[in-house]
């Protein structure tokens, strides 16, 4: 029975709340004299478990931690007492001092599966997976069913990346106890990382029928609803989340995303802007609204974004690179090739940015320059037919026949379908004086686009009268 007596204000009296607390605090406080002076035959022993009880409770962690050092100078060999501070110095963070606890404890019970469980949820916080599993399977040495640690062992296994295993003892969990919301939590993380996502899906709905004000289950709904395009729904999810949580940044910053994706941009930075409100560091943030910003071609809004970004962390080449296409597109190239340089110092294996910088080059008249960057595209995605059919092209302008004709059998290669690599390795084939070759490009470019037909009797004024075009073009 407690030492303190605060039954003489009901709890549901808002009115009485500030006296009330008012009244606790004395009790401590009284309690704290009495330890002092030893008074009103009250032991040091329950005086001290009274003020750690209260200060646990009251999630005032530190004092907490002063008082129950204090009782363990009366029972130190009591496991119960060095198991609880464990639990204090894990609240604080203090997660070596914790185990140095929980050992203390298990030295005088040694076959406590609870004891052995908080030690394994300490070392999990260390980053000592391994020393926490062991710890886990220990407890269920002792107690094979029990549910927390066959949850904390499925939890490190998790964090191992073994989602395998981790499914299995979750749906062993689920199995004896259909209502443990979080079993059907982690299950629906490990299917959703697995990508299963109409299963991970159905593990989120069942622990939402559970706990349903769980605004981190709602956010991870939508997480897998925007990975299978179901945009909509995961609004609605984010929304759920937010009504709970309005201060998420990470649910206003992905329903931002969501509505990017579905074109309603101004909606989009809407929930960009109140992601930045919550934290103005935001890089990704910073840069989607970038993005949305480029996208509406508002250049300069854009731009800003991009620098803003970059300020917070001046290593993120992708926004080097969207700040280099808008200074692209607002026909800045010298201030547009700087950037995509910088995103390439910081990323050289980026396709698109390469790719980028090529077109730059091109367009600059800067052709010979222009070929290394096509020629980097082709080696980072080799089935890529439209830099393979750039950098034919470039050969060919610059008089380099037979490496634009192998350029032009690349991208034949990598997209049979188009017309347009079969057109230009037809024109190669005329200055290499291959007519015969040539024509069978031609056909297969005619037939995949009948209107490269006109293109090429503008290009070549005149052809009808050479009597092997005459009936190609004949229609």
């Amino acid at each position: 029975m407690s030492i303190f007596d605060f039954t003489n204000y009901d709890d549901d009296d808002a009115e009485n709340e500030q006296r009330k607390k008012d009244r606790i605090d004395d009790e401590v406080n009284k309690l704290k004299d009495m330890l002092k002076d030893g008074s009103s035959g009250i032991t040091n022993i329950e005086a001290l478990e009274e003020i750690v009880n209260y200060y646990f409770e009251k999630e005032k962690y530190d004092e907490a931690l002063h008082f129950i050092t204090q009782l363990l100078e009366f029972i130190p060999y009591s496991a119960d007492t060095w198991q609880r501070k464990g639990i204090i110095l894990g609240n604080l963070y203090r997660y070596e001092e914790a185990v140095e606890c929980y050992d203390r404890a298990l030295s005088l019970n040694p076959v406590d599966p609870e004891l052995l469980i908080n030690k394994g949820i300490a070392l999990d916080d260390l980053g000592r997976i391994d020393d926490a599993l062991a710890s886990f399977e220990r407890a269920l040495e002792l107690d094979p069913t029990n549910e927390e640690a066959l949850l904390n062992k499925a939890i490190a296994l998790e964090k191992k990346g073994n989602y395998n295993d981790a499914i299995q003892i979750f749906k062993f969990i689920i199995e004896g106890n259909p209502e443990h919301r979080d079993a059907w939590y982690e299950l629906g993380y490990c299917y959703d990382f697995l990508d299963f996502p109409e299963e991970s899906l159905r593990c989120y709905d069942e622990h939402l029928k559970l706990d349903p004000f769980n605004h981190n289950a709602w956010y991870n709904r939508g997480i897998v609803l925007n990975r299978m395009v179901n945009y909509y729904k995961a609004i609605e999810s984010y929304e759920m989340a937010l009504a709970i949580h309005e201060n998420f940044p990470a649910a206003w910053y992905n329903k931002g995303n969501a509505y990017a994706n579905m074109g309603r941009l101004q909606d989009a930075i809407a929930c960009y802007r109140e992601t930045l409100r919550l934290d103005e560091k935001d890089v990704p943030a910073w840069h989607n609204l970038g993005n949305a910003f480029e996208e509406m071609t508002l250049y300069d809004e854009a731009i800003r974004c991009f620098t803003q970004a970059l300020k917070y962390d001046p290593t993120h080449y992708e926004s080097y690179f969207g700040r280099g296409s808008c200074y692209d597109s607002l026909e800045q190239y010298k201030r547009a090739l700087n950037d995509y340089n910088k995103a390439l110092s910081l990323c050289k294996d980026y396709p698109e940015l390469w790719y980028a910088k090529a077109d730059l080059l091109y367009n600059t008249g800067k052709l010979r320059e222009s070929l290394i960057s096509y020629r980097m595209v082709t080696k980072l995605e080799p089935s890529n037919h439209e830099a393979w059919l750039d950098y034919g092209e470039t050969l060919f302008e610059l008089g380099y026949f037979k490496q634009a004709l192998k350029a032009f059998d690349k991208s034949i290669d990598a997209n049979p379908q188009s017309a347009d690599p079969y057109y230009s390795r037809a024109k190669v084939l005329l200055v290499l004086n291959r007519p015969l070759e040539a024509i069978e490009s031609l056909k297969n470019s005619f037939q995949l686009d009948p209107a490269k037909r006109k293109d090429f009797e503008e290009e070549y004024p005149g052809v009808r009268s050479i009597k092997e075009f005459k009936n190609l073009l004949r229609k």
